[in-house]
């Protein structure tokens, strides 16, 4: 991990949706998850991009995913979808009377995680609002309006399988969203997959 915080550009500006570059160093796992990183895509960085992923092939072995706080095996890493900050979530706030449309910031609790997230909401229709995390408040500037809407039940993660094996539809997995500030391991079931895309419902933050 000090090794890849050396090669990034050390900007600790938050972009990526992580407090620092020390903390994007220990959650990348790999290549395409430095996209997350808008400074390693100028031209006087972009050789680093083929460092670093060097340095994953050597410290990572695909075959063990293990979440950080848990030491539970995933059965793969869930990273977003192209050209998006963050996996899709699927929230449903507790609170009835949360009224969003695209573009706005909001800030929650997902039921089970001891951890408040900050979300730009993408869609929102039949009480679910569909978001990308964008990390702690600090990331977002001083001057952006968000609402609280409380613990929310996360109900769905949408994005590509990043390292370990592509799962079968109806199939139980374990799972490591990059973008889990805990790096713990998820729990839930294939609905739908196209290419590396998955959709994982009935999602659960206890894993047996």
């Amino acid at each position: 991990m000090n090794q890849i915080e050396r090669l990034l550009p050390g900007y600790n500006c938050g972009d990526c949706g992580l407090r620092n570059c020390r903390d994007f160093a220990a959650a990348v796992v790999d290549v395409e998850g430095l996209k997350r990183c808008p400074m390693l895509n100028q031209d006087r960085y972009k050789e680093r991009i083929g460092q670093i992923g060097e340095l994953l092939t050597i410290t990572q072995n695909d075959d063990e995913i293990i979440g950080v706080m848990d030491g539970i095996r995933a059965d793969f890493s869930l990273i977003p979808l192209k050209g998006e900050q963050a996996c899709r979530e699927d929230l449903h706030p507790f609170d009835v009377n949360a009224s969003l449309k695209p573009g706005d910031f909001i800030r929650y609790r997902p039921l089970g995680c001891p951890i408040t997230h900050f979300a730009r909401v993408l869609d929102f229709k039949h009480s679910i609002a569909t978001v990308n995390m964008v990390g702690p408040l600090h990331l977002l500037g001083h001057d952006i309006h968000f609402q609280d809407i409380g613990i929310c039940m996360v109900a769905a993660f949408e994005g590509l399988v990043g390292r370990g094996r592509m799962p079968s539809i109806g199939e139980t997995v374990r799972f490591l969203p990059e973008h889990c500030m805990m790096q713990k391991v998820h729990s839930g079931v294939v609905v739908h997959s196209e290419g590396k895309m998955v959709r994982i419902e009935a999602i659960d933050l206890k894993v047996w």
